[in-house]
């Protein structure tokens, strides 16, 4: 039975990423690690933070202590990783690290306060939340980035790229169900960072109609109708009151939500999921986590110094390739001198003592004072424990012939026949056969006194 057809895996490799849609293909995924000293709040950050970056990062990423950063930019590359987040706990201080895979930038940030999903949901009078809100990427919202300098433009471009972009002409509103607010603070240099989810309620209803709307079941107890239900409750209390204008918009598109038309007027409510983080840029590197410092909040450098500093990383590369240089080249010289003492120790094994023709054609001319002729010292080829390939005719040498079948009356191809035969005899393989002694050979008479012979010694 034919097996399963094996696949190299490359093709399947291949075939895998081919198999992908192109929205998912194209669209930022990451990695969030931590990374320094062991600790739970810091473990359940980094698990929330996941769910911020939500659905495209490795969710259920498991990590290790033996785990290095080369390991996950080698995996960045199948897996469409283009960013990577490290909170990194040391003795003094908490940092968090937004790396561009695989070439850099890398921004590191000073983390200030940072509070966790569960603690800010549970001070929450409503809790907003649902699975469904994470199935879509969240929209990204930058407040007061506009400022002189680098490094700002640099950081709100890098906060932006860590999610997909949208298309406001073919975006479906119905997928818009968190959003993520980064406000710098131009003062304090501070970035505040929120998470919330977004609901978005019908306006101008009253708030029997309101609970009819979104599903909750009315007590109709002291009604006759449901008439009555509508017309003697009145509109919402004042903890209950609509929001300003500004928070109510004209949709472009009919919403899965209940009450949300079409060119109706409804209102957007946030609610905070978290977690929470404060952040303060500390320094930008032009590598993945090495490289020139393109920005230090607490070193400033003269574009003297900035020279320096350029020529040393210079000389440390140039340094770091010819050690790398020399290591293969005695790599090499090691592998081949393994190699020499090998094939020396197997000749002397044989007891082959036989001396270089080279080294004898040298001492030729050092004792002498001449050439010596091309056939004295005659390079011989290396003798080879292989079987010598046979000819055509030798091939096949212990394979009988075939007969002739054209002539089957022939009596001299019939003799021939009986002679390759009976060539090894089974009684005599010494004694050749000979076609008129057969019947002496195997007498049936002499068969059968031996039989009686062994017939009569039983019965004694």
């Amino acid at each position: 039975m034919g097996g399963k057809k094996k696949v190299h895996p490359k093709t399947r490799t291949a075939a895998f990423k081919a198999s992908e849609p192109s929205e998912i293909v194209e669209a930022p995924h990451s990695f969030v690690i931590h990374r320094g000293l062991a600790c739970p709040y810091i473990m359940d950050l980094t698990l929330d933070f996941r769910r911020i970056m939500e659905p495209f990062t490795a969710s259920n990423l498991r990590e290790k202590r033996m785990n290095r950063i080369k390991d996950f930019v080698s995996l960045s590359s199948f897996f469409h990783v283009s960013h990577m987040g490290i909170f990194n706990k040391a003795s003094t201080q908490l940092s968090f690290k937004v790396v561009r895979l695989p070439r850099g930038p890398s921004l590191t940030f000073k983390v200030h306060q940072f509070t966790l999903a569960r603690d800010v949901i549970s001070l929450s009078k409503k809790q907003m939340i649902d699975n469904d809100h994470f199935k879509h990427a969240p929209l990204v919202i930058m407040n007061n980035f506009s400022g002189d300098g680098k490094h700002l433009k640099l950081m709100a471009t890098t906060f932006q790229n860590m999610f997909p972009s949208i298309n406001l002409a073919t975006v479906n509103i119905g997928t818009i169900r968190r959003c993520v607010l980064f406000s710098y603070n131009p003062d304090t240099k501070l970035v505040e960072m929120r998470h919330y989810s977004v609901q978005v309620v019908p306006v101008g209803l009253k708030r029997a109609v309101q609970k009819i709307v979104k599903g909750t079941v009315p007590n109709l107890g002291k009604c006759k109708e449901v008439v009555d239900f509508v017309i003697k409750d009145g509109y919402a209390s004042e903890s209950e009151a609509e929001d300003d204008e500004q928070s109510q918009v004209v949709l472009a598109q009919t919403l899965k939500s209940r009450g949300n038309l079409e060119d109706n007027k409804s209102s957007i409510k946030l609610h905070e999921i978290g977690p929470r983080l404060t952040l303060q840029l500390i320094k930008i590197e032009e590598g993945l986590l090495t490289g020139e410092v393109l920005y230090h909040d607490h070193v400033v450098k003269t574009e003297d110094e900035k020279e320096i500093l350029r020529k040393l990383v210079e000389k440390k590369r140039k340094q770091k390739e010819q050690r790398k240089k020399e290591q293969a080249e005695n790599r090499a010289r090691n592998l081949k001198l393994k190699k020499d003492e090998k094939w020396a120790a197997k000749r002397a094994a044989e007891g082959r003592t036989d001396s270089d023709p080279e080294d004898d054609a040298e001492y030729y001319k050092e004792e002498v004072g001449e050439e010596p002729d091309e056939e004295l010292f005659k390079m011989e080829a290396k003798s080879s424990r292989k079987r010598p390939s046979l000819g055509g005719g030798m091939k096949y040498k212990n394979k009988r012939a075939k007969l002739d079948t054209k002539d089957k009356n022939d009596k001299s191809d019939r003799k021939d026949k009986y002679d390759r035969k009976d060539k090894f005899d089974r009684k005599d393989k010494k004694d050749k056969f000979d076609p008129k002694n057969r019947r002496a050979k195997f007498d049936p008479k002499n068969k059968r006194a031996k039989f009686d012979n062994r017939k009569s010694r039983k019965s004694k």
